[in-house]
């Protein structure tokens, strides 16, 4: 799924033509090119995988005129764009454009393995092989074409796990900006934060794209969906194997981080792969250098199903792309690759910054986002606590610290800052919640919870209030058989406030 649906990612490597390309007479003089390359076999088989892609080359392009290239792929169950109308903006101004099906899905062949890096890492290098071998396409060297990548979701994924996998197994990378929206750090995380499961999306998940994964991944799915906690015994090893690399979480613990520009599009509200997943990717996926040439812009959008237990509140739209310059951020990424491929003067500003679009709907900018006011709120059970009356702005992953305690096994609870005039009204920020989930009964044991990532302004008259619920409805059935609350004593909570 792309920015306003639900999908996660996948991307494509290793492959040799494993299909004559067939020219096809394309709009308005652009030439399209429906094929397929042959990349890695499954495991345990010696076919090689079909991955088939639409190659757009625009007009005016030539051996003696090249061009950059943009990889696009779409999001979880979806498909490749084949109409060139789809690329008009990239394409009319001098850019060749290559979208693909991902492993498993619209005509590639093989199985989704959600972004490996031994499967759909490599497949996204057989891909960018094969633009390397276009005369049309710019070369910074031999076989270095000058590319850049676009997507969300599951089309967000494919440009961490292809960047990466050659970062891994070539020492560097040939994309040269990237721009992933709406997509993850670590996979896990995401799916079941505390292994307690967003049972919500895991289900539309599975529905738009889970027989497309393996055998025994769809087994751990559906127990994770039907039970809600992360599934024990032969189950539970096979989803822990299966996500243990999918994700730039994995590169970055082995040493890995990426070296060129990245524009990360990120949803506050988005509550499959929320905030804190895109903060990560910016924090500790870039060097240092990286993310001086590279932008983080949080909008009020993505994958969103309303809260209505607890209540939720945002105002959609994008201010911050505005707020840099742009209608939207599909105009601000292209921007981007101006700059950045092109090395026009695009006017773009502020990199190295955090742009959060408030739940009220103006763009809040931050050089950092580190907590810098502590509150102590001694003991808690699951209540709306206050916090601070308005005028407030915060911004950021709002910390909890507390010595946890609980009576019967499958205790949790769900958390998140809201604002309102009293308890009794205050509604979550920007529709999200993080949970904590004990398996065991524990007395006193120390726990440390980030909340979701917020950018919201209280106003004179609000309050806001930390609110703990025994129940969230994108995670329903997480808290098994006998739902048990936590008790929370020495509570701290920690976060970054702006005024």
């Amino acid at each position: 799924m792309r920015r306003r649906s639900a999908a996660l990612i996948t991307v494509l490597a290793l492959a040799t033509p494993a299909v004559l390309p067939s020219p096809v007479a394309a709009a308005e003089s652009v030439t399209t090119t429906n094929a397929c390359v042959e990349s890695v076999p499954e495991p345990a088989t010696t076919t090689p995988v079909r991955i088939c892609y639409s190659l757009f080359q625009p007009a005016g392009s030539s051996a003696s005129r090249t061009v950059p290239l943009i990889f696009h792929s779409h999001g979880w169950g979806g498909s490749r764009t084949k109409d060139p109308a789809a690329f008009k903006p990239y394409l009319d101004a001098g850019y060749g454009v290559l979208s693909f099906d991902q492993r498993s899905f619209g005509e590639s062949t093989g199985v989704a393995h959600v972004m490996n890096p031994d499967l759909e890492g490599r497949d996204v290098i057989k891909l960018v092989d094969l633009v390397a071998s276009l005369d049309w396409v710019t070369k910074q060297r031999p076989g270095d074409p000058l590319i850049g990548a676009i997507g969300g979701s599951y089309g967000g994924g494919y440009q961490f796990a292809g960047a990466f996998t050659e970062l891994r197994d070539k020492g560097r990378t040939r994309f040269d900006a990237l721009a992933p929206e709406v997509t993850w750090w670590d996979l896990k995380q995401s799916l079941a934060p505390s292994e307690a499961a967003r049972t919500m999306w895991l289900t539309l998940l599975y529905a738009g794209g889970g027989t497309h994964l393996p055998p025994a991944v769809q087994a751990g799915f559906v127990a994770l969906i039907t039970t809600g906690h992360w599934p024990t015994g032969q189950a539970g090893r096979d989803l822990d194997a299966f996500f243990a690399k999918n994700g730039p979480a994995w590169h970055v613990k082995h040493g890995r981080k990426l070296d060129i520009p990245v524009l990360i599009g990120q949803g506050l509200p988005d509550n499959l792969f929320n905030l804190n997943q895109g903060l990560q990717n910016f924090d500790k996926a870039l060097t240092a250098r990286a993310r001086s040439r590279s932008l983080l812009v949080g909008y009020n959008g993505g994958h969103v199903l309303p809260s209505v237990v607890p209540p939720g509140f945002y105002t959609p739209g994008d201010p911050c792309s505005i707020a840099l310059g742009s209608p939207n951020f599909v105009s601000l990424a292209q921007r981007f690759m101006a700059l950045n491929l092109k090395r026009q003067d695009t006017g773009l500003t502020g990199f190295g910054s955090y742009h959060l679009a408030t739940a009220d709907g103006r763009c809040l900018t931050q050089r950092n986002l580190k907590p810098n006011k502590q509150y102590q709120l001694g003991r808690i059970t699951t209540a709306t606590t206050i916090l601070a009356k308005g005028p407030i702005t915060v911004g950021g992953v709002p910390q909890l610290r507390a010595k946890v305690s609980s009576v019967l096994p499958d205790a949790g609870a769900f958390f998140a800052l809201s604002v309102g005039t009293t308890p009794l009204d205050a509604k979550i920020v920007q529709n999200n919640t993080m949970p904590l989930r004990e398996q065991h009964p524990v007395r006193g044991v120390r726990r440390t919870i980030d909340l979701p990532g917020i950018a919201v302004d209280v106003p004179a008259g609000k309050s806001i209030f930390l609110t703990v619920s025994p129940v969230a409805d994108m995670f329903a059935g997480q808290n098994g058989r006998v739902p048990s609350p936590l008790r929370l004593d020495d509570v701290t909570l920690r976060l970054h406030r702006v005024r």
